[in-house]
């Protein structure tokens, strides 16, 4: 390792000491950080914020996923995928994704599957590619005509694949649109299945679901629960004010499969379809700042560009410890932050 990387591993240590602000929380719920009768804020790092490694930019992070090693998977926009350690966060490794012409992804949706492989969504076409853990490409999903970008479907470039989870014990991925596709109502958001054909990565398209985001607001990220519900972040910016952070639980249990429904009104007259269930557990705007400094105007200086989510571990009676993460789009006006969380979520 070069004496730069050395002296920068050590500044990220000792960073973390300086930086983490925590709240404490006792055994019931609202917890002391609360954020809402669910949700508790349980600490905020900003290590991260613009270090490098290895070379590389450490930031644009877009997506977390628990590795098997215990390690975070995180991904990176510009597509470089690192892992962090758990408690520190300092980066152990990075490794640089491309698709099948060598060119960068648009990365933003991150699972590890079961044997170290990992299924990344980019937004570029939209896509999803199935990686080995060296970054060598295995394999491509099939996505649907009307998600791809126009015009060769009816999605908004830079506007497609933002979430990807897997729920039901690995048989089942999802990927959640950002925004809505040409002809859909507004905030009308699809979501888009694969069922596992096969023991191993044999996905096949299944069931399209449609989700109904809050007015300007659109999806960032999604996160399977384990009992086949979802964790939906929804979030969006307004210049002069700040970023808005909502956490939703969504269940597709009993929505409607649009994937041959061309237009989705979300009016409740459109006969036949359902959308996906959701409930609040906390707008993000109402948790302690824990004294987190802010580089530009928000409602509160805890919030930033928040892109990343990931179920870290479960507790009983539905309890779920979490971390998020903030993309900084490499902005010095913006923060690459990592966030702890504690979830209480309702029964089903």
């Amino acid at each position: 390792m070069r004496l730069r990387n050395v002296l920068a591993a050590v500044s990220a240590v000792l960073a973390v000491v300086g930086s983490v602000a925590a709240a404490p929380s006792g055994n019931g719920y609202p917890p002391s950080g609360s954020c809402s009768a669910r949700v508790g804020i349980d600490s905020y790092s900003d290590v991260l914020d613009k270090t490098q490694f290895q070379g590389s930019f450490v930031g644009n992070l877009s997506a977390l996923a628990v590795d098997r090693d215990g390690r975070i998977a995180a991904l990176s926009d510009r597509s470089e995928l690192f892992t962090l350690d758990a408690r520190t966060y300092a980066p152990r490794t990075v490794v640089p994704l491309a698709d099948e012409n060598g060119a960068q992804l648009d990365s933003e949706g991150l699972v590890v599957e079961r044997d170290g492989s990992r299924l990344v969504a980019s937004e570029t076409e939209p896509s999803v590619r199935h990686y080995g853990r060296d970054g060598t490409l295995l394999g491509r999903l099939p996505v649907p005509d009307a998600l791809k970008v126009a015009p060769a479907g009816r999605a908004v470039r830079n506007l497609t694949f933002e979430g990807l989870t897997l729920q039901s014990g690995g048989r089942a991925l999802v990927a959640a649109m950002e925004s809505p596709i040409a002809g859909d109502g507004a905030g009308i958001v699809r979501m888009q299945t694969w069922r596992r054909a096969t023991p191993r990565h044999d996905f096949r398209l299944s069931a399209q679901y449609a989700y109904q985001a809050d007015a300007k607001l659109g999806i960032s990220e999604t996160t399977a629960t384990g009992d086949g519900r979802l964790l939906v972040l929804e979030r969006g910016f307004t210049a002069g004010v700040g970023n808005t952070v909502r956490l939703y639980l969504a269940d597709l249990r009993h929505a409607t499969d649009v994937s041959d429904v061309a237009y989705v009104t979300g009016q409740a007259g459109q006969e036949g379809v359902r959308l996906v269930r959701k409930t609040l557990l906390a707008d993000l705007v109402d948790c302690p700042s824990l004294g987190a400094p802010a580089k530009q105007p928000q409602p509160n200086p805890l919030l930033d560009n928040i892109e990343a989510l990931a179920v870290t571990s479960r507790g009983p009676g539905g309890r779920l410890h979490v971390l998020l993460a903030s993309d900084d789009n490499q902005n010095a006006a913006q923060t690459t932050r990592l966030y702890r969380m504690t979830i209480q979520l309702p029964r089903h």
